[in-house]
């Protein structure tokens, strides 16, 4: 079965800083894969490169082992390449109901049909329902966005990337910023997600890599240093080495819970 996702040599260089070097990745499909390393590893600049925001100096990236290095972001994203960010950039004035039907009406071709109003496209209501009830925020469908708590927005986050109909999703710390006690919810909803979507998640907190991922890459300085199970990363001493202090006692923690 040929991987989801797959990069070959992949690099960028700004100037004289190399920021990602020779990157071999690969995402299988319906991987649970968590991307994992310190601050300035090049972990966001590497999903920038898969998603097509930045383009590489070298290398090359294939979705169902079909070359997309070329590709813009729009049609990776047409293809089923979809993502979240750092920061959020939802619509504070809008609902979580609203916002949905846009992005699908977007996927479905219907937002330069201005002269019909989107209330007469029920069925777009019916999959916005669906997709928000999927992520536990049906109850909050009709709440304007500015009144959710932070750790329904970043659900509400990957409800917009779900509406793509994706078959990978790449979540760039989906959890940065939410209250401990509402990440765990966040992680449970992302392991609720259909099975035939590949998920590559960037994550701080150790002990929801451990929990929630089937696999873990490990970059550190724009290179992989390692790969593996959660296992295997849990007791590897160059992962210790880079994890010193508060996340080595997570790494320990993490494999402790699994």
């Amino acid at each position: 079965m040929k991987p989801a996702l797959q990069t070959h040599g992949l690099g960028v260089r700004f100037g004289a800083f190399q920021a990602v070097n020779d990157v071999h990745l690969s995402l299988e499909p319906g991987a649970r894969q968590a991307l994992i390393g310190p601050n300035g590893a090049g972990k966001t600049t590497l999903i920038n490169l898969l998603t097509g925001v930045i383009k590489p100096t070298a290398g090359r990236i294939e979705m169902d082992g079909q070359d997309i290095t070329a590709f813009t972001a729009d049609r990776r994203a047409r293809m089923g390449l979809a993502r979240t960010f750092q920061i959020n950039t939802l619509f504070p004035s809008l609902t979580p109901l609203l916002s949905v039907v846009l992005a699908i009406s977007e996927r479905e071709g219907l937002g330069a049909v201005w002269w019909r109003p989107l209330t007469r496209h029920t069925a777009l209501f019916d999959e916005a329902h669906a997709l928000l009830g999927r992520l536990k925020l049906d109850a909050l469908a009709d709440v304007p966005v500015a009144e959710l708590a932070y750790g329904k927005q970043r659900l509400l986050e990957i409800a917009l990337a779900m509406a793509a109909k994706p078959r990978i999703l790449l979540l760039d710390e989906p959890a940065a910023g939410v209250p401990e006690d509402e990440s765990g919810e966040l992680f449970e909803a992302i392991a609720e997600l259909p099975q035939d979507i590949s998920v590559l998640f960037i994550e701080h907190d150790m002990k929801l890599v451990f929990r929630f991922s089937r696999r873990i890459s490990v970059l550190v300085a724009g290179q992989i240093l390692t790969e593996g199970t959660p296992a295997e990363i849990g007791v590897d001493p160059r992962v210790r080495e880079v994890y010193l202090g508060h996340a080595h006692a997570g790494i320990h923690a993490g494999v402790a819970h699994g």
